[in-house]
C-alpha cells in the first residue's frame, strides 16, 4: 500500500468523519422501518391521550401516567404532521439519537479523549436498550436526553461560567421534571457529589454562583408550572401534584405491583448489554486502582510505561491519560478523574436506587445504562479498544433481534408488548361493520380505531355478556377474553389470537442456558377469543386458522396455573387503570 493511500485512509478516518459515521449509524437504526413493531400496550396509551389533547383540548397530570410533556410534545406533532404510528415515534428516535451530539459537545469540553468519545459514542449508537426504547413511545428517552443536557450544561458552565449554560441547565431540569417521578434521582446524585466537592475543595464557585443558581431555580420551576398546570387550565395540579405523586409511587413500591428481585437490572444487562457491563466493571476496577494504588502496583505500572514509551519513540502519542503517578502516590485529581468520579458515583447509587424501588420495568435501565457507558471508556487503552469494538458484534446482533425483528419475540426486554398476531384481527375489524368486545382488555384497540370509527363500529360491553345481547347486534364479529368466553355461538367461527406477551420465566426457568443462547422458547402471553361470521375471512384476504386438538384435551402445561394466575393479575390492573369503559382515567 503506498503512502499516499494511507495518508487519504487516516484522513478519510478522521475523528470527526468517524464520529460522523456512528452519528448517522445511531439515526439509522432509530428511524429505519420506525412503525415496524405494532405499538406496545403503553405506548398505545400513551398516543391515545395524546390524540384527545390535540382532538379535545382534554389533559390533567395523572402520577400513573407520569409527566405532561411527552403528551404535549405528541400531540404538536399529531397536529403537524397527523396522528399515526410513525409520528408518534419520531420524537423519541429524535430524542435519543441527539444524545450521541451531547457526548461530542462533552469531548470539546475537555472531559473525554477522541478514543472515549468514539467509543462512548458508538455505544450509545447501537446498544439494544438504547434503541429499543428510542423507538419506543415512553417517558424515558426523553428523561434520559434532559439527564445528559443538564450534564453537559453544567459541565460547561463549570468551564466558562456563563449565564446562558446555568439557563439552559435549568431548561433541561424543568422539562426533566416534568417528565417522569424518577427524575430526582439524578438530581440528587448532582447535588450530593457537587456538595462534596465543595466540601473537599476540589472546585471553586464562580462569583456570579448566587445568581446563576437562582436562575437555575427560576427557570425549572417556570417551566414545571406552565406544564404541570396545563398552560394555565389546572392550577390545582401544582399544589397538589407533587403529593399526589409521591402517594402513589409509594403505594405502587408497597404493593409490588410489578416487582422483581434486586438484581433484575443486572439480569437485563447481562442478556443485553455484556460487553457494556463488564467494560464498566473494568473501569471502576481500573479507577479503584489508579487512586488506590497497590503496594508494587505504581512500579510495575511505571515500568509498563516507560516500555510502551520508548516503542513509540518518534511517533505522535495518543492522549490515552495512561501515565502512571510517581511511585506509590495516587493519580492526581484534575477534571477528567474528578468527571470519571462522579460517574462511577453516579452508576453506582443508580444501580441501587432502582435495585430498592419495587416497580422493576425494562425502559427504568437506560437511566442506569448511560452512566455504565461513560464508566466502560475509562483509560481506553488499544487493548480495551478492542475489546470493546469486538463487544460491538454482540450489541449490534442483539440490537437488530430485538428493534427490528417484526415478530413476537421472548425477551424481558418487551415487557407486555402487544402481539403481532393483532394484525391479523385488526383487518377482521377493517373488514367488518359491526364488532362486539365483550372483555376488560381490548387496548391497543381503541388508538388504532379512534375517532368516530370506534363510535361507529364497535359495541363495547367491557365484559362478557349473555348470548341474546350479542346476537341482538347482529355483528360480524365478537372479541372476548379467551379466560372468560363462549364455548361457541352459533353461525361463528372461533379463533384464538395473542394479545398481549412477555417472556416467561415458568416456561423457560429449567432451560436457562439454552434459552440465553437461542433467545426462543414458549411466551407467557393474555389472549382474545374472535368470534366471526362465515366469509369474513375471506373477504379480509385472509386464510382461517387450522386449530389442532389433542384426543385427550387440551394439556396442562408446565406453569400453566402460575400463568393462569399472571393473566389474572394482569386483567386485574387493567380494569383498575381504566375501569370498565373504553377511557383511560387519567386525562378525564
Amino acid at each position: 500500500m503506498t503512502a499516499g493511500v494511507r495518508s487519504r485512509i487516516r484522513d478519510w478516518c478522521s475523528f470527526r468523519n468517524l464520529f460522523l459515521l456512528i452519528f448517522i449509524l445511531g439515526i439509522f437504526l432509530r428511524f429505519f422501518a420506525l412503525d415496524l413493531k405494532l405499538f406496545h400496550h403503553d405506548e398505545a396509551i400513551h398516543a391515545w391521550f395524546s390524540y384527545r389533547l390535540m382532538t379535545e383540548g382534554v389533559y390533567a397530570y395523572e402520577p400513573m401516567y407520569h409527566g405532561p410533556f411527552l403528551y404535549y410534545v405528541t400531540a404538536g406533532m399529531f397536529t403537524l404532521f397527523g396522528d399515526t404510528d410513525f409520528v408518534a415515534r419520531i420524537l423519541p428516535a429524535l430524542f435519543g439519537v441527539a444524545i450521541i451530539p451531547l457526548i461530542y459537545w462533552i469531548y470539546t469540553l475537555g472531559y473525554l479523549d477522541k478514543r472515549q468519545t468514539l467509543v462512548a459514542a458508538l455505544f450509545i449508537a447501537i446498544s439494544p436498550q438504547m434503541v429499543y426504547f428510542s423507538r419506543f413511545l415512553r417517558h424515558d428517552i426523553f428523561q434520559l436526553f434532559f439527564t445528559v443536557l443538564i450534564l453537559a450544561a453544567l459541565l460547561a458552565y463549570t468551564e466558562h461560567g456563563r449565564l446562558r449554560y446555568a439557563l439552559l441547565a435549568g431548561l433541561a431540569i424543568g422539562c426533566g421534571m416534568t417528565l417522569k417521578e424518577d427524575m430526582p434521582i439524578f438530581l440528587v446524585v448532582l447535588a450530593t457529589f457537587a456538595i462534596y466537592l465543595l466540601l473537599t475543595k476540589k472546585v471553586k464557585l464562580p462569583e456570579t454562583w448566587l445568581r446563576d443558581t437562582i436562575a437555575i431555580v427560576v427557570v425549572a420551576l417556570s417551566v414545571m408550572v406552565i406544564f404541570y398546570s396545563s398552560f394555565g387550565a389546572h392550577f390545582e395540579i401544582i399544589e397538589t401534584g407533587w403529593i399526589r405523586a409521591y402517594e402513589h409511587w409509594a403505594s405502587m413500591h408497597g404493593m409490588c405491583r410489578i416487582c422483581g428481585p434486586w438484581f433484575f437490572y443486572i439480569l437485563l444487562f447481562l442478556l443485553y448489554e455484556v460487553p457494556i457491563f463488564l467494560l464498566a466493571v473494568y473501569g471502576t476496577a481500573q479507577f479503584a486502582i489508579r487512586h488506590n494504588p497497590l503496594p508494587g502496583l505504581a512500579s510495575s505500572l511505571n515500568s509498563r510505561f516507560r516500555k510502551k514509551k520508548r516503542q513509540a519513540e518518534g511517533e505522535e502519542c495518543p492522549d490515552l491519560s495512561l501515565r502512571p503517578p510517581p511511585l506509590g502516590q495516587a493519580v492526581p485529581w484534575d477534571k477528567k478523574e474528578i468527571f470519571f468520579l462522579f460517574c462511577i458515583y453516579w452508576m453506582l447509587v443508580s444501580l441501587a436506587a432502582y435495585a430498592y424501588i419495587g416497580e422493576k420495568v425494562p425502559w427504568l435501565i437506560i437511566h442506569q445504562l448511560f452512566p455504565l457507558i461513560l464508566v466502560s471508556v475509562y483509560l481506553m487503552t488499544p487493548k480495551k479498544t478492542l475489546v470493546a469494538l469486538a463487544g460491538c458484534l454482540f450489541l449490534i446482533i442483539m440490537t437488530w433481534h430485538v428493534a427490528l425483528v417484526p415478530a413476537d419475540i421472548n425477551e424481558p426486554i418487551v415487557q407486555v408488548q402487544n402481539s403481532e398476531d393483532m394484525r391479523i384481527v385488526m383487518q377482521l375489524i377493517d373488514a367488518s361493520d359491526t364488532v362486539v368486545i365483550a372483555s376488560e382488555n381490548y387496548w391497543p384497540l381503541p388508538w388504532y380505531y379512534r375517532g368516530e370509527v370506534w363510535n361507529k363500529k364497535m359495541k363495547f360491553y367491557g365484559k362478557l355478556v349473555d348470548n341474546w345481547t350479542v346476537y341482538s347486534s347482529n355483528p360480524d364479529m365478537v372479541i372476548t377474553h379467551d379466560m372468560s368466553s363462549y364455548p361457541s355461538l352459533d353461525g361463528y367461527d372461533k379463533a384464538t389470537y395473542k394479545l398481549s406477551y412477555w417472556f416467561s420465566i415458568y416456561d423457560n426457568e429449567h432451560r436457562i442456558p439454552e434459552y440465553y443462547f437461542k433467545r426462543d422458547g414458549k411466551l407467557g402471553s393474555m389472549n382474545i377469543d374472535v368470534f366471526t361470521k362465515p366469509g369474513l375471512y375471506e373477504k379480509a384476504n385472509l386464510t382461517f386458522p387450522m386449530v389442532q386438538k389433542s384426543p385427550e384435551g387440551p394439556v396442562e402445561e408446565p406453569g400453566y396455573e402460575k400463568r393462569q394466575r399472571w393473566d389474572q393479575k394482569l386483567v386485574n390492573i387493567t380494569v383498575r387503570m381504566f375501569g370498565p369503559d373504553n377511557s383511560a382515567r387519567s386525562t378525564v
